[in-house]
């Protein structure tokens, strides 16, 4: 609203009326109210926007080669572009392989970075949570954010966030039915570690000014709330854990840490298990915020292929719940799909045995995902006081069937549907 005084046709009013009380108090409320614009010669602009929705979206950063530990583990140049590449379709009317419109880029080079980044401005995706991977002995997946995404020249049109996926990290890229899951990187961290890397945290990203902040405190979602607090071995130690890197935070210039806790119903890697009580967890923690990765966390894919408006709703009913228990803002996630068939290993029988071996969703049309996106934004805005904050999963998931970068066979029309409702 912009407020604009007339000083002259006001005094002209008063002496009209001669009613010397009214001149008084209505002189005094202009006053109150004209001080800033007397003083700076400015108008008064309210400009906050209850209908702008803040739209994230995950970023998973396993399409880059030579990564230190992939390099041990699968040899030089192996991304998980490879599996992409290598599915084949389990049963009829599987829509396998999936083929990148933009191809097989490597997400470390910056100017690959600088692709996505303006396709996700323009498309209407405000902030990148990336899947930040980051252990006892160090970290894992990282060339990606630092190399290409922080180096990548367009990179202030975006905000950026950290989920802390620190979930164990098995070997199934592929996996083979039957096999022993061998454990890789144990999830887990140390006390003595977790400050250390508050310090990376503050000082290499938080306080970035495209660093995505929720009234002025840098926003970091935990993946795995049980991992989270085994390192410290209580609540009342991860409480106190969590104290420090707020202080941290607030001592580098900022207001402190949103915490953002990630809720799931049902597992779905093999090392997850679900916790008893999120909300007590939310509560005793000091949690900010709640959210979701993936819809499937939350329904039952009973069918080969689940029809994706049944998931949908599944998730919904989930939300209505999650708004009432968790007492604290939900923010809501919308899943473009969902199929890790690539992450099978092809000599395999295929069936639902258990993740990567899952059934999936299918309907998954650009035109349904946006009906899905839609519903989500009239949800949160018939809410007044509600959140203005949604994420979507995934904007490159490809080896699980979620992500919103251009294909083949849609082309831009999973972005095109995100546009079409936010921008």
């Amino acid at each position: 609203m912009i407020l604009k005084i007339h000083f002259n046709g006001l005094i002209n009013y008063l002496n009209y009326k001669n009613e010397a009380m009214i001149k008084t108090k209505f002189l005094a409320l202009v006053i109150c109210f004209s001080f800033p614009v007397l003083m700076t010669g400015k108008t008064i602009i309210k400009n906050r926007d209850s209908s702008k929705i803040t739209v994230a979206a995950y970023y998973f950063p396993n399409y880059h080669t030579n990564d230190p530990r992939n390099i041990q583990n699968k040899g030089a140049d192996w991304s998980e572009w490879e599996l992409v590449k290598a599915a084949k379709p389990r049963f009829p009317g599987h829509d396998q392989p999936k083929v990148p419109l933009w191809g097989y880029t490597d997400e470390k080079d910056p100017k690959v970075m600088a692709q996505k980044i303006e396709a996700a401005s323009e498309y209407g995706v405000d902030c990148f949570i990336f899947d930040w991977y980051m252990y006892e002995d160090g970290p894992f997946l990282n060339r990606c954010l630092d190399e290409g995404f922080l180096k990548a020249k367009n990179v202030d049109k975006i905000k950026f966030a950290f989920m802390w996926a620190n979930h164990d990290w098995v070997d199934i890229h592929p996996y083979t039915k039957g096999a022993k899951q061998k454990l890789l990187y144990e999830g887990k961290v140390t006390s003595k570690r977790f400050d250390e890397i508050c310090d990376i945290l503050v000082s290499q990203y938080f306080t970035k000014p495209n660093y995505w902040k929720i009234d002025g405190k840098a926003y970091f979602s935990i993946y795995d709330i049980q991992k989270f607090m085994e390192g410290f071995g209580s609540i009342e130690a991860t409480k106190a854990a969590m104290e420090r890197l707020n202080k941290k935070a607030i001592a580098a210039g900022l207001k402190g840490i949103h915490w953002n806790l990630v809720a799931w119903g049902r597992p779905i890697l093999p090392v997850e298990k679900v916790p008893a009580n999120f909300p007590e967890l939310i509560r005793l923690l000091g949690f900010n915020s709640a959210t979701s990765y993936v819809w499937v966390h939350h329904v039952d894919l009973s069918e080969r292929q689940t029809d994706f408006n049944k998931a949908r709703d599944q998730y919904f009913a989930y939300w209505d719940k999650a708004k009432t228990e968790y007492l604290v803002p939900y923010y809501p996630n919308v899943s473009m799909g969902w199929d890790p068939s690539p992450r099978c290993d092809l000599k395999s029988e295929w069936g639902n045995f258990g993740y990567p071996f899952t059934n999936t969703i299918g309907n998954n049309t650009p035109e349904n995902f946006r009906k899905a996106l839609q519903m989500t934004k009239d949800k949160l805005l018939a809410d007044p006081n509600g959140p203005r904050i949604m994420n979507i999963n995934c904007w490159n998931e490809w080896t699980e069937g979620s992500y919103l970068e251009p294909d083949t066979k849609n082309k831009f029309g999973y972005l095109e549907a995100v546009k079409s409702v936010f921008k």
